[in-house]
């Protein structure tokens, strides 16, 4: 039995998670083909964490459509040639023992971007650049980007067709975890805040009408996808900004999301504005989400500066969260996992033949 929280196994449906320490999903804007394929360097930048002793490793914001994306050099999942590239990426995850999760994603309003560090990011590719029509659910823009076009009701259907097919080719390549991405404004989070939702209709207004996109995703895809793989959704917590969604809103629509299938909620935050004040501590989601676990009676993962070991121990040890999910600290470390069970005294059995050297003082 382990004697750190951190390296308790878990088990989700059909999936036995060998740690709490997981790898968020982590835009890379690599596809310089613009065809949403993956390649080498997502084998190599996912592969590296496996290898380092995570236990779920999630591949990034992968579109459900062409103009789903947040730049044309994102990962897509529409089409079958890049569900056999990501196969060959969840196999090699599970040769290292770790669990591999997927998350699917539509930019709504903040698609067509240009890719991180261009000049020209954060503002609306032209189509005479390969950009496209961005929509969303009122023609609103995202500060510094084009207006969308608003949703009609059939192209709302295209959408939760767009989520159903690409987590059916994600259950094909191999992945365990399907995420459902509704987090950092983008389109499904779009849906839910009152800052960027002012439709009239059955999709508008209640807070029950805003999570119903999302709640037809959820359902139709669990009944795609059948009872064994774990279905996660990823929330903001809140859109720092009074007015805007909030925790409380998010636990009620939490529960809804598991009484339609969903296993567990990933709780980061913001993304529906920009240039909003956020103070920024280690650890400063965690709040977010122990609010949304208790209030909505569901389990959640933290997420938010969490860069040491003993950190992450104290928030799952304490219960705040049931796991930890690291971003720019994987980046920095791939092999996190791997550090803190030497630090804090854990006897683990997935060391690589390859690595078992650096166990010995």
């Amino acid at each position: 039995m382990a004697k750190s929280a951190l390296f308790q196994p878990l088990r989700i449906r059909d999936t036995t998670i060998r740690n709490r320490i997981w790898v968020s999903p982590m835009c890379q804007y690599s596809v310089d083909d613009h065809d949403g394929i993956p390649h080498d360097w997502h084998l190599v930048n996912l592969g590296q964490t496996a290898a380092g002793g995570a236990g779920l490793i999630f591949a990034e914001a992968t579109a459900v459509s062409p103009e789903g994306r947040i730049t044309s050099e994102d990962t897509g999942m529409w089409n079958d040639d890049q569900r056999d590239a990501w196969a060959r990426i969840a196999r090699f995850i599970h040769s290292q023992g770790a669990a591999a999760g997927i998350q699917l994603s539509h930019a709504g309003r903040k698609a067509s971007d240009y890719k991180l560090f261009h000049e020209k990011c954060g503002t609306t590719k032209p189509l005479s650049e390969g950009g496209w029509k961005t929509v969303a659910p009122s023609a609103i823009a995202y500060p510094g980007f084009d207006i969308p076009l608003e949703l009609e009701t059939a192209g709302i259907d295209e959408v939760v067709d767009d989520f159903v097919a690409a987590a059916v080719r994600s259950k094909d390549a191999g992945f365990d975890v399907i995420e459902i991405h509704a987090a950092h404004g983008y389109l499904l989070h779009q849906f839910l805040s009152p800052l960027s939702n002012l439709r009239t209709d059955e999709y508008g207004g209640s807070l029950e009408n805003r999570a119903k996109l999302l709640l037809r995703i959820v359902k139709n895809v669990r009944e795609a996808i059948g009872e064994g793989l774990a279905l996660f959704v990823r929330f903001s917590g809140t859109d720092w900004t009074e007015g805007g969604w909030d925790e409380s809103q998010n636990a009620k629509v939490a529960a809804w999301c598991k009484d339609a299938g969903a296993d567990f909620f990933d709780i980061s935050s913001g993304g529906i504005l920009n240039g909003i004040f956020i103070s920024v501590e280690p650890g400063y989601q965690v709040p977010l989400g122990e609010h949304i676990s208790k209030h909505g009676d569901v389990p959640v993962n933290a997420v938010g500066l969490i860069t040491t070991s003993s950190q992450a121990e104290a928030i799952v040890a304490s219960g705040r969260a049931e796991a930890v999910m690291l971003g720019r600290e994987m980046i920095r470390d791939p092999h996190f996992a791997l550090r803190a069970a030497h630090e804090l005294g854990e006897e683990i059995d997935y060391w690589t033949r390859q690595y078992r050297g650096a166990t010995y003082h």
